[in-house]
């Protein structure tokens, strides 16, 4: 990785832009950043590893803190852009923070978010954007440079005072710097998780442990009093006599519970006997019992139905006469109904006379039948009345239906006159409005023909200024080609000058005493010449040869990729430049047939199809005068437009013909609407002449109706009379005759009635008489319905069949030899039974407890079994595994040095840390020092990380801590340089071609700052540049060459001093 530029603005102390060329500064190989105390020398290295990786190094981080300088304007935004080389690419990185900017409207700040960006140089392309992400860039930075920020920060910044503190750390202090440095985090993490697979392992041991305490647990709970009986578990989870007690004390507790199932056994089959017999007495009480009980019954149920003999007779007397009456039944029905029709009769009858007039009240049925003809004859007489009535109402009814039709015809002249007054505006409007959108059309059209050019031309506007730039960029490579083109042909002339001055010399090496010379022929060679200084060979002179036929065809192919390009950019300014007359004028015309705006547009268009712009100042100044071409003349001569007025060309072109094209799309909905209005003008007419007919028709319609309703209402008057209408006359004499029609028939059914009714009464004296009662109200009386006689066939029914009963237990013989024994005693012989059952209950669940004891025993002792079985592997597991992270974590017994496994890897990097800065610490220190790795343990605590310096002197190893301050330096700056090469070949091998070193060589003598200086001076023989940063004069004399740092008050800048 090699620093090229750097750019700091706002930063820190620095208030506006500074410039750093680190490819100036590095060109000596070693360079001095110096200035006063606070200037701003750690700022430069802070904006470095801001540039690359986001954030300064060190507690200057730290939260809160900002990064921009006070001394810089609001409106000048803090930026730090740097430029290098890394992987084999150039790259710029441009990053900003976080900070405040003045707002954009109005007064205060507003809080701007950090921004990155990062290009990349392509030498055919020049810089390319490569991204704008911070995390885009911040991975893509670190991938190349193969460091972290905090090993960059200590391999290439060299930090003050962190190198003194590494060297002088303890090993937990120096293992923590070296964890960051060398990533041992896997390491780590391979401790970690050998912890946490013991950690997991022993759960597992213990958690099968207490499952099998459970189990144990559960087989007591299980065993009962039989467990009290056994000894009791005294092991715990995790020692090695569990299991086994577990089960001894299981097996134990079966063989017990077994003995206690074959006794309860035995308890059982007792209780089972006695329970029997108990039985059998409670069944032969309980059937003596029921026997005396039958026959006590039967006694009181005789005695009952003696009693209840009288009221059987009477029930079946009562069921006798009932029957016999029932043959009278249909007569007293024939009877009643006559009764009552008759006197339906006699109330019809009466309501019928009560709507009569009062002469009419005792008329019999003829002489009303014979005032119900008459009238009847005289409504008959009224039905031409009718139909003149209803035809007088239908006059009325159909001059109304005019009168609405005269109103409704009045409405439609009216609406058609108004609309008609408005006709010649509309229809002029309209056909203005066709014309408006055919002009329209015609402009479209005109527009998008010179629109098409004019976009060529924008177009070729715009190559033609990249092409300028890219001439631009072929002319400076042309220059810069022909410079060394000229430089190799001096430098081949001059050497080739010199070998010839020498020429005698390299004649005179290949000369051979006795052989004739190739000049002179003799051959004697008395004073043969010598090369003297600077001599320059043959093979010399054809490499700068070969260099300079290089340079000039890389001339050549410049000055041809010059031509090419500036081929192209006059075909592109001649191609933007052209104008088409044509297009021109009909532009011209187009503008003048449109309205304001696309008027002022088409003119501004004809003006910059003749306007010009700059031409391209100095294209081929730098070129020999063979280089210009006609085209480039004319250019010249005749400037094209600029991509500016280009652009403003099409976009009023554009517009104009969006605007033309939007107008001329009503065309055809013009048409249409004036179409619509014609046919619309046509109907409004003829509406109108439609009504104006109807409207005299109605007139002699009227005329008519009138004469034939005087004629209606004539006739009329002379048949209604007193009455409103005739409908109301015919409706009361309709009246009349339905009352006489009613009042008829009233009277002839209440005859009718009369006469059915004293033969009803004929009929039931009859059949009294055949039934055997002496008058119809004794059958009458003694009458029964359908329920009531079955009710008493039931109460008979039910006393033969209760006599029936008693008379056949009277007959049964074991009923009387029980009643002759002693009284049954069945609730004794129930308790006896009782007793047995309990205790036969009781012997049965002793018996299933004992059972199921047993079983729960066994299956708990299976389990138990199985989980110790399965113990087995996981604990020979956790072994192995504790074993293993023991060893790891250091605490193991078998870890003799109780180092850790970082720690152990650490120690290996350590060692080559310091047998790299042992080479450049005995340069330094005169061959006296040597830096060596020390894995001793010290003060009880772990070994592994221990650093020890050899004093070659005294041949003793002592402590880093007992070097004075100047011995501390450069042993910390050659460890700071041996962890560089480590940590260098560790990240894949980068190269660091920039290093820095802050501070510490005030503490040197002036030889050993000589010594340390030649280190430093050597690392260019590996192309490293070194910069120190220091404010110590002394440095000053020794490094010629600078970068000063100046405090000032308006802000620090820097100043570069070359040699």
């Amino acid at each position: 990785m090699r620093l090229h530029r750097l750019s700091i603005t706002a930063f820190g102390p620095f208030g506006a832009t500074q410039e750093v060329d680190f490819d100036a500064l590095s060109s000596a190989g070693l360079f001095l950043l110096h200035g006063p105390t606070g200037a701003g020398k750690t700022s430069v290295l802070d904006a470095v590893c801001f540039a690359l990786y986001g954030a300064v190094p060190g507690a200057r981080q730290s939260p809160g803190a900002s990064l921009r300088s006070d001394h810089a304007p609001a409106d000048l935004p803090t930026e730090v852009q740097l430029e290098l080389t890394v992987g084999g690419r150039r790259l710029e990185v441009t990053r900003s923070p976080a900070q405040p900017r003045p707002k954009k409207r109005g007064d205060g700040f507003t809080m701007e978010k950090a921004q990155s960006r990062l290009r990349g140089y392509d030498p055919e392309r020049g810089w390319q954007a490569l991204s704008k992400s911070h995390q885009e860039i911040g991975e893509e930075l670190t991938q190349l440079i193969g460091m972290s920020r905090d090993q960059f920060c200590q391999v290439v910044l060299l930090p003050q005072g962190d190198f003194a503190r590494f060297l002088r750390a303890d090993a937990e202090a120096r293992g923590k710097l070296l964890g960051r440095l060398f990533d041992t985090r896997r390491f780590a993490a391979v401790e970690d998780r050998l912890a946490e697979l013991r950690r997991s392992a022993e759960a597992k041991v213990a958690a099968a442990d207490e499952r099998i305490l459970a189990l144990a647990q559960r087989t007591a709970q299980a065993a009962g009093p039989v467990g009290a009986e056994a000894t009791p578990i005294t092991a715990r989870p995790g020692e090695p006599g569990l299991a086994e007690a577990v089960l001894e004390w299981a097996a134990i507790a079966r063989s017990t519970a077994r003995e206690r199932l074959d006794i309860a056994h035995g308890v059982v089959t007792a209780a089972e006997g006695r329970q029997r017999a108990a039985r059998h007495a409670l069944d032969a009480e309980r059937e003596r019992d029921r026997l005396q009980q039958r026959y006590e019954e039967t006694r009181r149920r005789s005695a009952a139905l003696e009693e209840r003999r009288p009221e059987h007779d009477r029930c079946q007397e009562q069921l006798e006469r009932a029957r016999k009456a029932d043959r009278v039944a249909p007569a007293l029905d024939l009877r009643e109904e006559a009764e009552r029709a008759h006197r339906r009769a006699a109330d019809d009858l009466d309501r019928a006379r009560a709507q009569l007039p009062p002469d009419l009240a005792d008329a019999g049925p003829d002489q009303l039948t014979e005032l119900e003809r008459r009238f009847r004859q005289e409504l008959g007489g009224l039905e031409s009345a009718r139909r003149a009535e209803a035809r007088s109402a239908e006059i009325d009814g159909e001059r109304d239906r005019l009168e609405r039709e005269s109103r409704a015809d009045d409405a439609t002249v009216r609406d058609a006159d108004a609309w008609l007054a408005g006709w010649d505006t509309v229809h002029a409007g309209l056909r203005e409005r066709i014309a408006t959108a055919q002009e329209a059309a015609t402009r479209a059209e005109q527009l998008a023909g010179l629109l098409a050019p004019a976009r060529r031309r924008l177009d070729a506007a715009r190559r033609r200024e990249a092409l300028a730039a890219e001439a631009e960029t072929a002319r400076e490579a042309l220059a810069e080609a022909r410079e060394r083109a000229l430089g190799a042909h001096e430098t081949w002339l001059g050497l080739r000058e010199r070998r010839l001055r020498d020429i005698a010399a390299e004649l005179a090496a290949g000369l051979v005493d006795g052989a004739p010379c190739t000049v002179c022929g003799s051959a004697e060679h008395p004073a043969p010449a010598t090369e003297g200084d600077g001599h320059v060979d043959r093979a010399t002179e054809e490499a700068a040869l070969t260099a300079h036929r290089r340079a000039e065809e890389v001339r050549t192919r410049a000055e041809q990729a010059l031509g090419l390009v500036r081929e192209r950019h006059a075909a592109a300014a001649a191609e933007a430049r052209d104008a088409e007359p044509s297009a021109a004028v009909e532009a011209e015309a187009a503008m003048e047939a449109g309205a304001g705006a696309g008027a002022g547009a088409e003119t501004e268009a004809g003006a910059e199809f003749d306007a010009g712009a700059k031409a391209e100042a100095g294209d081929g100044a730098e070129i020999d005068a063979g280089a210009e071409t006609a085209a480039g003349a004319g250019a010249k001569s005749h400037p094209g437009p600029s991509v500016g007025e280009l652009r403003d060309l099409v976009e009023r072109l554009t517009a104009e013909h969006a605007e033309a094209h939007r107008l001329a799309a009503g065309t055809h909905a013009a048409r249409e609407a004036l179409d619509a209005a014609e046919r619309e003008h046509l109907q409004r007419l003829e509406l109108r002449q439609e009504a104006e007919r109807r409207a005299a028709a109605r007139t002699s319609r009227r005329e008519a109706l009138d004469r034939e309703q005087a004629v209606l209402r004539d006739e009329l008057a002379v048949v209604r009379g007193e009455s409103g209408s005739v409908a109301a006359y015919a409706e009361r004499l309709t009246r009349r005759v339905a009352l006489l029609a009613e009042a008829a028939e009233a009277v002839r059914a209440e005859q009718d009635a009369d006469r059915r009714r004293k033969e009803a009464d004929g009929r039931l004296s009859d059949a009294a008489f055949r039934a055997g009662f002496d008058t119809p109200e004794a059958a009458a009386a003694t009458l029964l319905d359908a329920a009531a006689q079955r009710e008493l066939q039931h109460r008979i029914d039910a006393w033969q069949a209760e006599a029936a009963a008693v008379a056949d237990r009277r007959g049964e013989r074991d009923a009387r030899e029980a009643a002759e024994q002693p009284p049954a005693q069945p609730a004794a012989a129930q308790r006896e039974f009782e007793t047995a059952e309990r205790l036969l209950r009781e012997a049965s669940s002793a018996r299933a407890a004992a059972e199921e004891r047993c079983a729960e025993l066994v299956r708990l002792s299976r389990q138990a079994a199985d989980e110790v079985r399965r113990l087995g592997p996981v604990r020979q597991e956790y072994e192995r595994i504790a074993r293993l992270a023991g060893l790891a974590a250091g605490t193991s017994a078998d870890n003799e040095r109780k180092m850790r496994l970082e720690s152990y890897v650490l120690a290996a990097r350590l060692e080559q840390v310091a047998a790299a800065a042992t080479a450049r610490l005995r340069q330094m220190s005169s061959g006296r020092y040597t830096l060596v790795h020390s894995d001793a343990r010290t003060g009880g605590r772990r070994a592994g990380l221990g650093l020890h310096v050899v004093d070659a002197w005294t041949g003793s190893e002592r402590d880093t801590a007992t070097l004075s301050g100047g011995e501390t330096f450069f042993a910390s700056l050659a460890l700071a340089l041996g962890l560089a090469d480590v940590v260098t070949e560790e990240a894949g091998g980068v190269r660091l071609d920039t290093l820095f070193i802050d501070e510490g060589f005030g503490s040197l003598d002036d030889q050993t700052l000589d010594e340390v200086l030649d280190v430093l001076d050597s690392l260019r023989e590996r192309d490293r540049s070194v910069g120190i940063v220091s404010h110590v004069a002394d440095l000053r004399r020794r490094i010629p060459v600078r970068l000063e740092v100046v405090k000032e008050r308006q802000g620090s800048s820097v100043r570069h001093r070359l040699a």
